[in-house]
């Protein structure tokens, strides 16, 4: 099956199979995840479906208008889009003047809270989108793994230096993309091919680790190819 769904990490842990072999988890937290809107191709010049996620302290105005055309009272505090070109069998619908999408012989219509049993089940592979942690301002050996200068010879304090940077006179500048120090982490990072272990009401647990702090919002849905 294939579907997507937003979440936040909540916790790694360890699971142990069948045969005992322990392996590393992570649980995503997926509720309360809901449909507000669905776009189709003709119209919106592209087929999408407009998810919202978690709860919100603060809401703006015009913020509070999404979720309140969809009919959901529960004031949501991620809006995330999630585009339709990739899932191989989804359709949308239209019943008593209520849109809806159909994914793999599954109904689900704007206002509908969002399940993970639905969609997924154990087995399935997903990719998982968030945000990796900050590190700050780091240099090249934690930031490149670079190898270091030589700890002897005189050479005391440049244990940790990048080395040259560029030639002299030709090309007298410094290449762009050259690996330096800076600002580390902070990147929008994708997961690829995890393997979901359960799917139950309120969460995911799938194989692995996946980008991002506790309470990193997640985007999941099927591998790209």
């Amino acid at each position: 099956m294939s579907g997507f769904i937003l979440g936040e990490k909540s916790k790694q842990t360890q699971y142990f199979l069948p045969d005992t072999t322990r392996i590393p988890v992570t649980l995503i937290k997926t509720s309360p995840c809901y449909l507000l809107e669905v776009k189709s191709a003709p119209g919106d010049r592209y087929a999408a479906a407009l998810l919202g996620y978690g709860k919100a302290r603060r809401v703006k105005i015009s913020r509070a208008g999404v979720w309140k055309k969809a009919g959901v009272v529960t004031p949501l505090r991620y809006l995330r889009e999630f585009r339709l070109d990739r899932l191989a069998q989804f359709s949308p619908i239209e019943e008593n003047k209520k849109k809806g999408l159909i994914i793999n012989n599954k109904k689900i219509f704007v206002g509908e809270e969002i399940k993970p049993a639905i969609f997924f089940q154990a087995g399935d592979r997903v990719q998982v989108t968030g945000t990796a942690k900050g590190k700050g301002f780091q240099g090249v050996v934690v930031r490149h793994h670079f190898k270091g200068g030589p700890h002897t010879h005189g050479q005391s304090d440049r244990e940790r230096a990048p080395g040259s940077i560029g030639q002299t006179t030709t090309p007298g500048r410094v290449y762009k993309g050259k690996r330096m120090a800076g600002r580390m982490g902070g990147q929008r990072v994708t997961i690829k091919n995890l393997e979901v272990i359960a799917a139950n009401e309120d969460g995911l647990l799938v194989k692995g680790v996946v980008p991002g702090s506790l309470g990193t919002l997640l985007k999941v849905q099927p591998p790209v190819k």
